[in-house]
């Protein structure tokens, strides 16, 4: 194969799923490039296949994964047939594209992949370039749930940002913004107003929107975007509130009101007060629904569904011997989601953490959060190419630790190698202590595929 010139070679169908992944993950050195011009023109090639689908869009900087998956479980136990796009994915390039809760399977991902591939090599010839990764990603799913499943709602997640995010193809019919925080500001800008502002890009005219944004300036960035759209905006504190009835590990209650009713008691068996914010985000997301849609879902099936939401990798316990909860607190939103999850909601005597993170995210502001609460801090290396080197993040550990008080002394481990920091994690938890694994989601997904399956994830984007 080798010898065929190349021009022969692109042509070349792919022979299985493992070569399929390989081709749309090879696309990765194009980057993350902002822009619908390529995936309009994909769409335009495959005859617009996205617009005979109905989207929930999902944008914001945390909470958007949860918020999928309580929306996802409500709707099927609805009776719905429900498509849910989400990224990154935890275990397996497949967790990205689910129909009823299930991956797609390895052969269909095969001829789909096919069916782009051309195209795609199509279009690399032109002046537009290659389609990115998660541009193939994003038309993958979409002639997935056009051409083969036909669900009634797809939940729709953004991959970054917003406005320029390649989701952004498509007009929904329900807009959600979960909240705005601060990452991936080397990209979306560098005040809260500017990366409000890319996130506010996926409000269309005339299609109502749900938030919990809390900033002042972030919430006028999103008032203002909805005004100019002509779009009903249903804001958590003004049009919808949750009030907490009861909380512990593993079972929060809460009463949900809204301009329309008053729905308790609900309970959620995901932990942290983050995630009541984000069930009442869905919960405000289907009651509009069924005022602009006409969904019907009864109270108790509602109650059911958020029950039962699950969400890989976010304050899930792996083990019970020792204990150990992991976390992908890749954000400084995150990191403070994450400690008030382990002073409010979790019992231990000491706090054992192991961290890796990537090289662009905003360090200093995690570790604020993070440094006050914990007894040990094991430094460790995702098996990743952006991953932050581990003794570089000790140095800004070891000035930061001198602001601290001198009663609250840890212990700082330096161990790249981050097999060898949970092996060192698991051993000086004991059964009275809370082991924690934190940062990158590329990490959470090698130590969870680690404990669970004993085996390596597929993790990534």
């Amino acid at each position: 194969m080798t010898n065929q010139p190349f021009e022969q070679r692109l042509s070349e169908p792919l022979q299985s799923y493992k070569e399929a992944v390989d081709w749309i993950n090879g696309l990765i050195p194009f980057g993350i490039r902002p822009g619908l011009e390529r995936i309009e023109k994909l769409m335009e090639l495959l005859g617009n296949p996205h617009r005979r689908l109905k989207f929930i869009h999902i944008a914001g900087t945390n909470g958007k994964g949860s918020t999928c998956a309580f929306l996802t479980n409500v709707l099927l136990r609805a009776g719905y047939d429900v498509g849910t796009f989400t990224s990154p994915y935890i275990t397996k390039f497949t967790n990205r594209f689910q129909y009823n809760g299930v991956d797609i399977d390895e052969e269909t991902l095969l001829r789909l992949a096919n069916e782009l591939k051309p195209i795609v090599e199509e279009l690399a010839d032109t002046e537009l370039g290659s389609p990115t990764m998660f541009e193939v990603s994003t038309a993958l799913a979409i002639l997935y749930y056009a051409k083969v499943t036909y669900p009634d709602y797809v939940v729709w997640e953004t991959g970054l940002g917003g406005r320029l995010d390649v989701t952004n193809i498509v007009q929904p019919v329900v807009t959600v913004i979960t909240n705005i925080g601060h990452d991936h500001m080397d990209r979306l800008g560098n005040t809260i107003e500017a990366v409000a502002s890319e996130k506010a890009g996926i409000i269309k005219a005339g299609i109502p929107v749900i938030s919990a944004v809390e900033q002042p300036e972030a919430i006028e960035v999103i008032k203002r975007t909805a005004a100019e759209k002509k779009s009903t905006l249903y804001l958590l504190g003004e049009q919808f509130h949750v009030e907490t009835l009861s909380a512990r590990e593993n079972e929060q209650t809460f009463r949900f009101n809204n301009l329309f009713r008053s729905i308790e008691p609900l309970t959620i068996t995901l932990n942290g007060a983050h995630q009541r914010t984000n069930a009442a985000v869905a919960v405000m997301t289907l009651e509009v629904l069924r005022q602009y849609n006409a969904l019907v879902v009864e109270d108790e099936v509602l109650g059911e569904g958020l029950k039962a939401a699950a969400w890989p990798g976010r304050l899930e316990m792996l083990s019970e011997q020792p204990r150990l909860l992991i976390d992908g607190a890749h954000n400084p939103e995150g990191a403070q989601a994450l400690v008030e999850a382990l002073k409010n909601t979790y019992q231990y005597d000491r706090l054992h953490l192991m961290m890796g993170m990537l090289e662009n995210k905003n360090h200093q502001d995690v570790l604020k959060h993070i440094l006050p609460i914990v007894d040990t801090l094991i430094l460790t290396e995702p098996d990743f190419r952006m991953k932050k080197d581990a003794a570089a993040l000790a140095e800004l550990v070891q000035e930061m630790r001198q602001q601290l008080p001198e009663e609250h002394a840890f212990e700082l481990v330096v161990e790249q190698n981050w097999q060898a920091a949970l092996q060192k994690l698991q051993q000086l938890t004991g059964e009275t202590d809370l082991g924690v694994v934190t940062g990158t989601l590329y990490l959470i997904a090698d130590v969870r595929s680690r404990i669970l399956y004993n085996s390596d994830s597929e993790k990534g984007w």
